[in-house]
C-alpha cells in the first residue's frame, strides 16, 4: 500500500479503491483503521477512495510523540496527504469521530476544500453534543427488537452518568439500521481496529475550541453534505441538521432505513446520494413529498426553462446530445425520475408517481410554464401532468409516448437481469402492470388538454404500434403528429431530425 510522510516524520499509510477523481476518506472511531470503510457501499464506483490509516492504526507507523494523538494536532496530517497527492483542493469524507478532524481541517484550510461529506460525525468540535435525551429518543424507534431491553438498561445508566465508553457492547445494536449478520461481523471488526489505547488523546481537554471553529467554518465556500441516519443518535438528523446549517453551503440528508453506518444499513441510497453530491455535473432537490432527485442542467439561468424527462430504464445522462444543443438557447433541466439513476429508489413505482416527481421538481426549482420533452414512459408522466396540472406546462413534446390503452397480449412477469442495473427493477414490474391495464380516466382526460403538443412517433422499427400513438394524438385537441423513422429512440437514432422538429415547434 502506498505511504507518505507527515510532518513529525511519522509514516502514515493510506489504501486506495477505484478509479477518477480521489475522494480522501477519514475512518471514524476515535483512532480507527480505515478498513472499517470498507469500499463504503460500492462508492468506489464513482471514485477513488484514499482511505487513510490514521496514526498508530492499520498500516501506518506509531508516533514517537503521543501528543499528536490530538484531533487539532492530526489536520497537520490531512494537509500532508493533499501535498503528497498533488491537489490544489480536495474532495474529502469523514465518519463519525473523523466528522470532528475534517471540520477543523475545513476550518483552518477552507480554500483547500473542494467538497466536504460528513457521514454521521462528530459534533464536539462545533460544541454540540449527543444527550442523553437523544440516545433514549433514537432507542426508541427499535423497541420489540432482540437486544432492545438490555440497550434501554444501559442507556439509563447513561443517563444516569456513566461514561458511554465504559458501557461495552450492549448498546451496539443501537448503532446499526438492522442488527443482522453483516453488522455484528462489522462491529467485532470495528472493535479490533481501533487503537483504544490513544484514543483518550484524540479529544481531550483543550483539543476543541467550538466558537473559534465555527467562526472559521463561515469561510469555507465549499458545498458541505451532513449524512445522518434515521435510527441513529450520534448524531440524531436534528442534530445533524443544526451541524449543516453552520456552513454557508451546507444541507442535511437522511437515510430512513440507516443508523450510524449508513454504507452497511442503506448502500444503494448511500452510494446514489453521495454519487449525486459528488458528481460536479449533478444536482439534487427534494420535492415537498421528500423524494430526492438527481438532475443536469445546462444553459444560460435567464434563458427560457426547457425539462427533459427520460423513458424508463433511462436517466437524465440518455439526452446529453440533445441537452448541449438546446442549452444554446434554453435553461435545460434532465432529471433522474424516481427509482432511476442517482434519484432515490423508493421501491414502488407507477404513473402518477412519476407524474408527481415532475410536479415535485417543477414546484422545487420554480419552473412552472416550462416546456417539457419526454420519452417513452416518461412522456406518459409528462401528459399525466399537463392533464391535471396544465399551469405547470408550456409546450408538450411526447416522444413515443405509450398510448394508454391495454396491451393485447398482456406482458407477463419478467425475470430480473443479473447482475447491477441503473434503475430500480419494480419500475418494470410495476409499470407492466399499469400498462396491462391502464386508468381509462388518463386517455379520456386528453380531449380536455389545451397544451400545445407535439407527438413524435418512431416509425415500423418501434414496439410501439404506430396506430395506437396516432389514435393517442387524434384525442389531444391540436396536436401535432410527426414520424421520424429510428425506432423507439427517436432522439438518439435521428438527433437532428429530432432537434429540428423541436425548432419548428417553438422549442
Amino acid at each position: 500500500m502506498p505511504k507518505f510522510t507527515a510532518y513529525d516524520g511519522t509514516e502514515l499509510a493510506y489504501h486506495l479503491a477505484g478509479t477518477g477523481q480521489p475522494l480522501i476518506c477519514l475512518p471514524g472511531g476515535d483512532l480507527g483503521a480505515s478498513a472499517c470503510l470498507g469500499d463504503l457501499g460500492g462508492l468506489s464506483a464513482h471514485r477513488q477512495l484514499v482511505l487513510l490509516d490514521p496514526r498508530g492504526t492499520g498500516d501506518s507507523a506509531v508516533p514517537r510523540d503521543p501528543s499528536s494523538y490530538r484531533c487539532d494536532r492530526m489536520t497537520d496530517d490531512v494537509e500532508a496527504l493533499r501535498e503528497h497527492l498533488g491537489l490544489e483542493r480536495v474532495d474529502l469524507l469523514a465518519h463519525s469521530a473523523s466528522g470532528n478532524l475534517a471540520t477543523l481541517y475545513a476550518a483552518a484550510h477552507p480554500r483547500r476544500v473542494g467538497s466536504l461529506v460528513l457521514v454521521t460525525p462528530g459534533l464536539r468540535a462545533v460544541g454540540l453534543e449527543t444527550t442523553a435525551d437523544d440516545r433514549q429518543a433514537a432507542a426508541a424507534l427499535r423497541a420489540g427488537e432482540s437486544g432492545y431491553e438490555e440497550g434501554r438498561a444501559t442507556l439509563e445508566e447513561i443517563r444516569g452518568g456513566r461514561d458511554p465508553r465504559e458501557v461495552g457492547t450492549a448498546v451496539q445494536p443501537f448503532m446499526y439500521g438492522r442488527w443482522d449478520e453483516a453488522a455484528r461481523a462489522h462491529a467485532a471488526d470495528e472493535d479490533t481496529q481501533t487503537n483504544r489505547a490513544a484514543a483518550g488523546l484524540y479529544c481531550q481537554d483543550g483539543v476543541f475550541d467550538p466558537s473559534a471553529t465555527t467562526a472559521a467554518l463561515a469561510a469555507v465556500d465549499a458545498p458541505v453534505l451532513v449524512l445522518a441516519g434515521a435510527y441513529d443518535a450520534t448524531p440524531t438528523p436534528e442534530r445533524a441538521a443544526e451541524f449543516a446549517a453552520l456552513f454557508p453551503r451546507g444541507e442535511v440528508t437522511v437515510l430512513p432505513d440507516a443508523g450510524h453506518f449508513p454504507w452497511l444499513d442503506a448502500p444503494g441510497d448511500f452510494v446514489r446520494t453521495l454519487a449525486a453530491f459528488l458528481e460536479p455535473d449533478v444536482r439534487s432537490v427534494r420535492t415537498a413529498s421528500g423524494v430526492r432527485l438527481a438532475y443536469r442542467v445546462l444553459g444560460e439561468e435567464s434563458a427560457p426553462p426547457v425539462l427533459l424527462v427520460h423513458g424508463r430504464g433511462g436517466t437524465g445522462a440518455d439526452w446529453s446530445g440533445i441537452a448541449e444543443a438546446l442549452a444554446a438557447t434554453r435553461r435545460v433541466y434532465a432529471l433522474d425520475l424516481s427509482g432511476h439513476g442517482l434519484s432515490d429508489w423508493p421501491g414502488r413505482y407507477s404513473f402518477e408517481g412519476f407524474r408527481d416527481d415532475l410536479r415535485g421538481f417543477v414546484d422545487a426549482l420554480g419552473l412552472a410554464g416550462a416546456d417539457v420533452v419526454a420519452h417513452s414512459m416518461g412522456g406518459a408522466a409528462a401528459l399525466l401532468l399537463a392533464i391535471g396540472a396544465p399551469e405547470l406546462v408550456g409546450r408538450l413534446v411526447l416522444e413515443e409516448c405509450p398510448p394508454l390503452v391495454p396491451l393485447d397480449p398482456p406482458r407477463g412477469v419478467l425475470d430480473r437481469p443479473d447482475g447491477e442495473l441503473s434503475f430500480d427493477w419494480p419500475v418494470v414490474t410495476d409499470v407492466d402492470a399499469q400498462l396491462n391495464e391502464p386508468d381509462p380516466a388518463w386517455r379520456a382526460g386528453c380531449a380536455s388538454l389545451a397544451t400545445p403538443t407535439l407527438i413524435v412517433a418512431g416509425g415500423p422499427d418501434s414496439h410501439i404500434g404506430q396506430k395506437a400513438i396516432a389514435g393517442l394524438a387524434a384525442l389531444i385537441p391540436g396536436a401535432r403528429l410527426v414520424t421520424l423513422e429510428a425506432g423507439h429512440s427517436v432522439h438518439a437514432g435521428q438527433p437532428a431530425a429530432f432537434l429540428a422538429e423541436l425548432r419548428e415547434f417553438g422549442i
